[in-house]
């Protein structure tokens, strides 16, 4: 299987990584984080100017197109500087979905504004009930007219603070557990009956929780999709979580060693120590595996297996990820999980990357399963 990129995914690789040496370090990555949206406004136009925005979507979108290949390159090396930027609910999930899903006239009044990064979407779709890897929708679309009014609490939204509009799942027929009879609805930020409530999640970004009081969505805002289409884009997403997850716990190997062999204790570097060498060749292991499973992922894509090969990816890596963190704050000691050091914002990452939209539990029951089906 040959792993090279294209000429112009180089490029966009290339892109990222001089985004990350020009905007990212721990004091600024600090100061985006503690903004209202847990991110930097700035930062999000820039990357729209860049085309990094529109890089996942189709070519008549003004996007790329790109393959399994191209998205792990390019988030595996945001994962490596820490970015902050929504990229992978607000774009790769929640815009790709709307731009297959929307009818022609909603694709006109808002994908190019997604697209270039001018709004933002989030897709509303975990609720309480909800247990990882089975649907769950209790939200429901009752009929009003040529449209719907929609009922319901949307208690998990990650990166849906400030946004311009919600993808909102909801039930029309059927319950909670059902795998089908549910449909998804575009919900404009400000829209009456809607309330917004924010929180934060164990990384430090903003997250939204949703109580929808019959809100009205006209027949023009109602989208094609459904089970299909939101676990497409799921799997999609999860690739790119597994690849940033990857860059980060690389580049926390990376610090650490390096400050094992600079710090010195009882007149000798750390690195010296046997023990820790032993912890350091087991973390190394551990990511040269996770690598391996990445790579049968994308050497899967445009294969049935494709989805299962994912699920596969994210079950071990989400166990190692935090492995890996405790490993590399230990060696660092208590200042490890401070915000001073790179170690402890990459860690919180690594929290939330393993444990949404499931934990490796829940994955590998699904990787599992979808060996049978």
């Amino acid at each position: 299987m040959n792993f090279d990129l294209t000429e112009d995914e180089e490029m966009l690789k290339a892109l990222v990584e001089r985004f990350v040496a020009d905007r990212y370090d721990i004091e600024r990555r600090r100061g985006y984080m503690a903004s209202d949206l847990g991110f930097s406004r700035e930062n999000w136009r820039l990357l729209g100017e860049l085309g990094l925005i529109a890089a996942p979507f189709a070519e008549q979108d003004g996007g790329m197109n790109l393959d399994a290949t191209a998205i792990a390159a390019v988030f595996e090396a945001l994962g490596r500087g820490f970015v902050a930027e929504p990229l992978i609910e607000n774009v790769l999930l929640a815009a790709r979905l709307f731009a297959t899903t929307a009818p022609e006239a909603l694709r006109e009044q808002w994908l190019h504004r997604f697209v270039s990064g001018e709004a933002r979407v989030a897709f509303a779709h975990a609720e309480t009930g909800a247990r990882p890897g089975r649907p769950w929708v209790e939200t429901t679309a009752g009929a009003c007219g040529e449209g719907v009014r929609l009922a319901g609490e949307k208690a998990y939204v990650p990166a849906g603070g400030g946004v311009d509009g919600f993808i909102v799942s909801a039930r029309a027929d059927g319950a909670g557990p059902a795998a089908d009879g549910f449909g998804l609805y575009f919900v404009p930020a400000g829209e009456q009956g809607l309330t917004v409530r924010d929180w934060r999640m164990a990384d430090g970004t903003v997250a939204v929780s949703l109580t929808l009081d019959n809100v009205a969505v006209p027949p023009g805002n109602i989208l094609s999709g459904g089970v299909a289409e939101v676990k497409q884009g799921e799997v999609l997403a999860n690739l790119a979580r597994v690849a940033e997850a990857l860059g980060i716990m690389e580049r926390l190997f990376a610090e650490t060693r390096e400050y094992l062999l600079t710090r010195q204790q009882f007149g000798v570097r750390l690195a010296s120590f046997q023990a820790l060498q032993h912890r350091m060749v087991a973390q190394y292991a551990a990511i040269e595996q996770s690598r391996a499973l990445l790579n049968l992922a994308l050497i899967s894509w445009d294969t049935p297996g494709f989805a299962r090969a994912v699920q596969g990816a994210r079950a071990f890596i989400g166990d190692a990820s935090i492995d890996l963190g405790h490993e590399m704050i230990q060696m660092h000691g208590g200042m490890g999980v401070t915000d001073e050091l790179s170690i402890g914002h990459g860690h919180k990452r690594l929290l939330v990357l393993s444990r949404w939209p499931d934990d490796p539990a829940s994955a590998l029951e699904s990787f599992a399963c979808l060996a049978d089906s």
